[in-house]
């Protein structure tokens, strides 16, 4: 049976075409068509996936090439550490600011002063400070002349106290020699000198107090 139907199948004639070339069969025509559609409808070759589990399993496990190729091409750029420069500039500038400000104030402090020193500009003056100033000198001039006139008392009740020392020295010696009247002479040395020893803790209280209004006047 076998043989009859490869006989039958040898004496079938194959059409030629009028050029020489076989013709294209029926069977033909539908292959090549659903070859096309498989080729339009495919996925793209550029994102073919490795599925786990065969032909037909579920999408678990997918890797898609796209993800495998870039990690391998994708690398850390290393950025520049820009922050310290940054850092460092701001300060240098800070600092070169405040130099040119000091600099600045100085040379117009200077160049007023020497205005003033040889007469070529005005005074600045400020009318409040100015009269307050006008006052400390004037309240210093009477705290000199009090220091002055303390000095004075000092120098003159020195001389008081010395003299008054020496006045008992007198008398005493008075009372020695006089027995008629050594009564009064003695209690004459007795008051000279008790009024030298408070005469001196008095000078003592003055010389205090001038100390004081010369720190005062000349220190302060």
């Amino acid at each position: 049976m076998s043989d009859g139907i490869m006989s039958k199948a040898a004496t079938m004639e194959i059409p030629i075409s009028s050029n020489g070339d076989t013709g294209s069969l029926p069977e033909d025509d539908g292959l090549e068509q659903d070859l096309q559609q498989v080729m339009v409808s495919g996925p793209n070759l550029n994102e073919t996936s490795i599925v786990s589990g065969g032909y037909g399993g579920t999408a678990e496990g997918i890797i898609p090439t796209s993800t495998i190729k870039g990690s391998g091409l994708h690398q850390p750029h290393s950025v520049p550490a820009v922050g310290g420069e940054e850092v460092v500039r701001g300060i240098a500038v800070e600092k070169f600011d405040i130099v040119k400000k000091w600099g600045i104030n100085t040379y117009k402090c200077t160049k007023q002063l020497i205005s003033e020193r040889f007469g070529r500009g005005s005074r600045t003056v400020d009318l409040e400070l100015e009269t307050q100033i006008e006052l400390l000198r004037e309240t210093k001039r009477k705290y000199e002349s009090v220091l002055q006139l303390a000095r004075a008392l000092t120098n003159h009740f020195y001389s008081l106290v010395q003299t008054q020392h020496a006045l008992g020295d007198a008398f005493a010696d008075l009372s020695q020699k006089s027995p008629e009247l050594q009564e009064e002479f003695g209690y004459n040395a007795e008051t000279q000198k008790l009024l030298c020893k408070n005469g001196e803790t008095l000078l003592g209280a003055v010389n205090f107090f001038v100390s004081s209004i010369n720190t005062l006047v000349n220190k302060t």
